[in-house]
């Protein structure tokens, strides 16, 4: 499962510079991938020497400006992280967020709308499945025009933005300073590491996009490269090696199963098989953050 996040937020939050500074890309790509850092990986890869080393990256979409149109093309992304304006001394962090808030409401209630409008055409002909989605539809539309989220079952079609989870991140003193980060970016990672004394703040942004998506993070580990990856909480090891990649979920035999820190202790896959610390798992596994799979499979 590829993580994907939608960056939102008012116009000089600062959400520019941070999707800049997550993806080291320019602000005009408006999409790129930003590689989220995993300790455990980089003592993985330190035990297997690979030749690569690639990290479980998130794939960030930066939207240019607000409104129910634009907020409308997040309906596909996992989360939204919320930008708020907490250093120009002129916003209201936790006002601006209902805004925000207010936006994704409308924008979903429009949505809802719209799909109502030709649902009601199409059910003209009496099918009575159309004829449920109208009520249900006008149902959602009622609950929308009151000011409340959408939520309970919902047509697969609509994709509401009020349902996702959602992560605000104040710009400024309170929260972080972007522009810092943006300008430690500059630096040498050593460098930058050293003047923060510790890891970038945005690792916490990170950490809290994983606890609201409910994610995990696996490792394959081979000498051409090691590399980690997103799970969904409670996905299996078929699962797993489908994110991977689908021939290898197709060709699924067992999965050699080792925890991260059991490989780190026993300084290679032959000697932790040796002390008893790797395990075959089948199809139904459910995958444990921080496992190193290898998957056998024939196609």
């Amino acid at each position: 499962m590829g993580l994907e996040v939608g960056i939102v937020g008012l116009p000089g939050s600062g959400k520019t510079t941070l999707f800049e500074t997550l993806t080291h890309a320019p602000a005009s790509a408006q999409v790129g991938m930003a590689p989220i850092a995993d300790e455990r990986l980089d003592r993985v890869a330190a035990v297997v020497r690979p030749k690569k080393v690639t990290p479980a990256a998130i794939r960030v979409v930066d939207v240019q400006g607000t409104g129910p149109q634009l907020l409308g093309n997040l309906r596909q992304v996992d989360a939204l992280l919320v930008v708020l304006d907490g250093f120009s001394g002129t916003r209201d962090p936790a006002a601006d967020l209902e805004t925000l808030r207010l936006e994704l409401l409308v924008a979903d209630r429009d949505h809802v709308e719209r799909r109502l409008e030709r649902v009601q055409k199409q059910a003209k002909s009496g099918d009575p499945a159309l004829r449920r989605e109208v009520a249900e539809l006008e149902r959602l539309l009622a609950h929308a025009e009151e000011g409340r989220p959408l939520e309970g079952e919902l047509p697969a079609e609509l994709e509401p933005l009020t349902t996702k989870p959602l992560v605000s991140l104040e710009n400024g003193p309170r929260g972080i300073d972007l522009k810092l980060e943006a300008e430690l970016r500059e630096l040498p990672p050593e460098e930058a590491a050293a003047f923060r004394e510790g890891r970038s703040a945005l690792d916490e942004v990170v950490r809290r996009l994983f606890e609201a998506l409910d994610l995990i993070s696996f490792i394959t580990a081979g000498d051409k490269e090691t590399r980690a990856w997103t799970l969904s909480r409670g996905q299996t090891a078929l699962e797993a090696a489908a994110t991977v990649h689908s021939d290898i979920a197709r060709g699924f035999i067992r999965c050699e199963v080792i925890r991260w820190n059991d490989l780190v202790e026993a300084g290679s896959h032959a000697e932790a098989a040796r002390r008893g610390l790797q395990r075959l798992e089948g199809k139904t596994y459910v995958v444990q953050d921080g496992d190193v799979l290898n998957v056998r499979f024939n196609v």
